[in-house]
């Protein structure tokens, strides 16, 4: 069984912190990582349920919509094939600073689209 899903929700909230805890605590799921900046605000969270993962962080303003992530092998060939289509660009493919690559877009209907290399796992990490 693969611990590592294609396709995942990503949720901004305007206290991260407060929002795992509620996931926690009302619904169950379950912290696989967080990571926190330096100033304990939560940066970014990986949460299973099952054998579903979602990433979530910490934003100024909590996003209209969920954002979807979608693990892809080939960032700039997928970047390349989106921008052809017409998507809308909001940042070209970047490496992170954890080595990974990643880029976003939007439909047209204006949904937000993040596209990367990394690939969460409802299993956490054997170096956390």
């Amino acid at each position: 069984m693969s611990h590592t899903p294609s396709i995942v929700p990503y949720l901004s909230y305007a206290d991260g912190k407060a929002a795992m805890a509620f996931l926690t605590k009302a619904f169950g799921l379950s912290v696989v990582q967080s990571y926190d900046d330096e100033n304990g605000v939560l940066q970014h969270a990986e949460m299973r349920f099952g054998n579903g993962v979602i990433m979530m962080g910490t934003a100024d303003m909590a996003k209209g919509s969920p954002g979807i992530y979608l693990v892809v092998e080939d960032v700039q060939a997928h970047f390349d094939t989106a921008k052809a289509a017409g998507a809308q660009i909001v940042y070209p493919p970047e490496q992170t600073e954890w080595g990974t690559w990643r880029y976003r877009a939007k439909d047209p209907e204006g949904h937000e689209w993040s596209f990367g290399s990394y690939a969460p796992s409802t299993e956490p990490p054997s170096w956390g």
